[in-house]
């Protein structure tokens, strides 16, 4: 069995999480990336960092393949936003509901490929993992079912750092949310809002 020291579940281009990388003194880092044009840039952006190992995959509560839905790495730069190829998402409408004023992502904006999926206990025991200090999860929207399908009492995670903002639909929060925080509450976690985006849970 493995300790890892970070495991990130959308790893978007690296260059956010570049910091918590660096803190990594122990174990392995494991980055998920679903987005190929993503990818690419990880491998530029992290490039001289040791110990990374890069997943092409998505984690949801279903091991399957399923349609996947992102930016085209061609419109990024027209879409004007640097954020643009990290909204990936199994529903396409979720990308084009952030369509705003300073943001016209158009459906000629979106490609749709077939990945496999995997449930975050499937990643485990590929990786044969007992134990993560830093579990980051910035998956637009499909936190809830990740955090739920997780079982706190087979794996050792010392902090999880996940955004809630996409939890009840597109820029809610509600009912599924206070479930998830039930559960890290009975499962011994400390749990604090970092920002308008974040929650960190600390395990006692």
């Amino acid at each position: 069995m493995s300790k890892f020291g970070l495991v990130v579940l959308g790893a978007h281009i690296g260059v956010h999480i570049k910091s918590d990388i660096e803190k990594v003194t122990e174990g392995k880092i494991l980055l998920v990336e679903p987005v190929p044009h993503n990818i690419k840039l990880i491998k530029q952006n992290l490039k001289g960092l040791e110990n990374i190992i890069i997943e092409p995959v998505t984690i949801s509560n279903v091991n399957q393949v399923k349609n996947f839905y992102f930016i085209k790495e061609n419109s990024i730069g027209k879409l004007k936003k640097h954020w643009a190829s990290g909204i990936g998402s199994f529903d396409k409408k979720h990308l084009l509901n952030h369509r705003s004023k300073r943001f016209l992502v158009e459906e000629e904006d979106i490609e749709e490929i077939k990945i496999q999926s995997l449930k975050f206990s499937d990643l485990v025991s590929k990786y044969s993992i007992d134990e993560i200090d830093k579990l980051i999860i910035d998956v637009e929207g499909s936190e809830y079912e990740i955090l739920k399908d997780l079982d706190l009492e087979k794996i050792k995670i010392n902090s999880i750092l996940f955004e809630f903002k996409h939890f009840d639909g597109h820029f809610k929060t509600g009912r599924k949310l206070e479930e998830i925080l039930r559960k890290f509450e009975l499962n011994n976690y400390k749990t604090s809002k970092i920002d308008e985006e974040n929650i960190l849970a600390i395990r006692h």
